[in-house]
């Protein structure tokens, strides 16, 4: 969890470690206000190093473990390399590590108490995993039910915050309209579509779409049909139409009004025609039911 300085000998900050936390914050703030160019550069690659062990941790948690180095042993030996491949990583040329330095380097003409680090250099824990989850929106998604909510958890987490749709909710929903990431749309070609949702294009729709067979109940059989579904750039798109057609669409208004039950919510979705399923508000509430589940889990 720490990180050693590599700072000469015989400044104040040699060997001395480096954790996440305010106090490492304040260590590297006094690194860059020593008004040397030596100094400013060892405190970028202590952020750049940071701010990479994080990137590698939240991108670890987002891959399926193989149940090979599972548990206390395969974890610490995890942290080990991750923090080692970090500061392997940084202070590369032309990498993150200049551009903090440059920053860095245009505040060095005030003293130590007026030393401010940018914004945009945070290393709250936190955002910096978000960070990372970014990447996630373009990245298949993983098959299986604790895989698939990890995945998309940080997006639908940020859409939530937007909307005021809970993040269970709508990954519950995509989990049952894909299977877990077994069955999502995708174009003739085999690319991904991004649609977790199973949005239709309707007539007023201008994005692209993706065609392909999907079941219909009609009167309440069973039939394969050939549909028009929405496409995407990402996944996190895909998110944030459903919150808008669930938020600006009058039919939906109902269902926005029952975010505080998985059961009323479903209900409502399945009343208001979002699917042709009989069933939909009882496979919905199971969905979302078994996301909780997952998150407390995970937690």
């Amino acid at each position: 969890m720490a990180y050693t300085s590599t700072l000469p000998a015989g400044n104040t900050m040699a060997n001395q470690a480096l954790a996440a936390d305010g106090r490492a914050l304040n260590a590297l703030k006094v690194q860059a206000g020593q008004n040397s160019p030596e100094a400013a550069r060892e405190a970028a690659k202590q952020f750049e190093s940071l701010f990479m062990r994080e990137m590698i941790k939240s991108m670890r948690e987002a891959t399926m473990k193989s149940g090979l180095l599972d548990g206390a042993e395969g974890n610490l030996a995890n942290d080990m390399y991750d923090q080692q491949l970090s500061v392997q990583m940084s202070g590369l040329p032309g990498g993150l590590t200049e551009a903090i330095q440059r920053q860095l380097t245009r505040q060095m003409g005030g003293t130590e108490a007026e030393l401010s680090i940018p914004s945009t250099l945070s290393l709250d824990t936190s955002a910096l995993r978000l960070t990372a989850s970014t990447k996630n929106s373009t990245t298949p998604s993983p098959k299986g039910l604790d895989a698939f909510v990890q995945h998309h958890r940080a997006t639908a987490e940020r859409v939530a915050q937007d909307s005021g749709i809970p993040a269970s909710f709508m990954l519950g929903q995509a989990g049952h309209e894909t299977g877990w990431g077994k069955g999502e749309i995708r174009h003739k070609d085999g690319s991904a579509a991004y649609n977790l949702f199973g949005i239709k294009a309707g007539k007023n729709w201008t994005g692209k779409v993706a065609e392909v067979t999907t079941t219909e109940y009609i009167n309440g059989v069973a039939r394969k049909v050939t549909a028009k579904f929405r496409a995407y750039d990402s996944y996190e798109d895909s998110f944030r139409d459903y919150a808008r057609l669930i938020n600006d669409n009058p039919r939906y208004e109902k269902a926005r009004e029952k975010v505080g039950s998985a059961v009323a919510y479903a209900t409502e979705l399945q009343k208001a025609g979002y699917a042709t399923d009989p069933e939909y508000a009882s496979k919905l509430s199971r969905a979302i039911q078994s996301t909780l589940r997952v998150g407390r889990a995970q937690a």
